[in-house]
């Protein structure tokens, strides 16, 4: 495995939109904001606060972890994530993530909402772990539910020990916290890597979590102020699949070096 260096990552980011000025709108994010401050289930993402979290707080919040604009009258147009945050998020995934392998056999849960983008990740991340003695859980498989897309049923479905949702033709993305819920009923993991709800409802259990989070997602950066998520990263979290190959080389070498 080559990992690039910190400075050629950073501009690799830049340069792939998966951090700097991304696609995402500032319109958006702003919306969305809003959404989770009106603690609308949708956008909490499994979560509970103990916090107020008013409108300000979240942005405020995200400025921080994220790197949008803290302007809050910067209302439309181009909005940024902090590529050096993504970084050192990263960084700090890793470490989590290799004090973990390090303990011996930790029993883990891999799940993506995002399989069009964030998947090559996670599979990776499953490969890694898987030979460095971790057991990948895979409970609750094919367990099902109405979601919100089309009236059709999704069940969970795994991917070389990777979770997802399909809904019987294709996989699909999820915001839903209700498919982790369904796994921790089955069985207790001592580690969750995840996205979405998947990460927001193992972090509400109280399960250790690391997570992927793009910027018009706040409620993982938010649960990670409130602790209940440990490392949040924040992304760009739907670019071309390939794109996160040096980002994934650069974790899993971090990785690494507690091992």
């Amino acid at each position: 495995m080559n990992a690039p260096s910190r400075t050629d990552l950073l501009d690799h980011l830049i340069r792939t939109r998966i951090a700097g000025d991304v696609a995402t709108p500032r319109e958006n994010n702003l919306d969305n904001y809003r959404s989770l401050a009106n603690r609308d289930p949708r956008y909490t993402f499994g979560l509970s606060f103990s916090g107020e979290w008013t409108f300000r707080d979240v942005l405020e919040q995200m400025a921080k972890s994220v790197g949008v604009a803290a302007d809050p009258e910067h209302r439309e147009g181009q909005d940024t994530i902090d590529p050096d945050l993504t970084i050192d998020a990263i960084e700090a995934m890793g470490d989590r993530v290799g004090q973990v392998l390090a303990r011996g056999n930790p029993r883990i849960v891999i799940a993506t909402g995002h399989p069009t983008g964030l998947l090559t990740i996670h599979l990776a991340l499953a490969r890694f772990a898987r030979s460095h003695g971790a057991t990948l859980l895979t409970p609750a498989e094919r367990w099902s539910y109405m979601g919100n897309g089309l009236g059709r049923v999704r069940r969970i479905r795994y991917l070389d020990d990777v979770a997802m949702l399909d809904d019987g033709a294709a996989l699909v993305h999820t915001h839903d916290p209700d498919p982790m819920r369904a796994i921790l009923a089955e069985a207790r993991p001592d580690f969750v890597i995840a996205d979405h709800g998947w990460a927001g409802a193992a972090g509400e259990a109280g399960v250790e979590t690391v997570g992927f989070a793009d910027s018009n997602d706040p409620a993982l950066f938010i649960g990670q102020a409130e602790g209940k998520i440990a490392v949040a990263v924040p992304l760009d979290d739907n670019v071309l699949p390939r794109y996160y190959g040096p980002l994934t080389d650069y974790l899993v070498a971090r990785i690494a070096s507690h091992l």
